[in-house]
């Protein structure tokens, strides 16, 4: 319980760290179009793209991967049931209404690594702007109130983990 206790502090610590940034109005702006490119229907489209393309393997581990990461997610998400920032800080309202009610991990940093390492698995050229978009979707999920900074590293683990394990799997 007291590793669960300084975690809890160290995320509060950090998490008003992100909330006191300058120039707060445009960090908040950009960050809700960084996390709307995490929302999902993307995810469809490229999909639909590798389809497209009769890139049948590609598609087959886009879908396969989603269909586990998004299991896991849910089970991970209702086993913890960790309140998100607006119920564990007292007086503290998010910039937007969460989809769901808890908040570790964070699915939307799950989907983006799990995203990122499947497309830099295709095009490794461009991995370092797909890992930096992803890290960009979990900092948004921070400073839009939403998630604790360890439910945006849990979602990085998972969504990364699941990709390593299935392109290992796989290919």
């Amino acid at each position: 319980m007291p590793l669960l206790q300084s975690i809890h502090k160290y995320d509060i610590r950090s998490f008003n760290w992100c909330l006191r940034i300058k120039q707060r109005g445009t960090a908040i702006r950009l960050s809700r179009v960084i996390s709307f490119t995490a929302d999902g229907p993307f995810y469809v489209l490229i999909g639909l793209c590798f389809l497209y393309f009769q890139q049948w393997d590609m598609a087959k581990l886009l879908t396969s991967a989603f269909i586990i990461e998004r299991s896991a997610y849910q089970i991970f998400k209702n086993s913890f049931r960790r309140n998100r920032p607006p119920e564990a800080i007292p007086g503290y309202e998010s910039e937007i209404k969460a989809s769901d009610q808890f908040s570790f991990p964070s699915g939307h940093s799950s989907a983006a690594f799990l995203m990122a390492g499947i497309l830099a698995y295709i095009f490794p050229s461009i991995a370092w702007a797909l890992y930096l978009w992803a890290c960009c979707v979990g900092l948004s999920r921070i400073m839009l109130g939403v998630h604790f900074p360890s439910d945006i590293l849990a979602g990085a683990l998972l969504g990364s983990g699941i990709c390593s394990l299935l392109i290992t799997l796989l290919f």
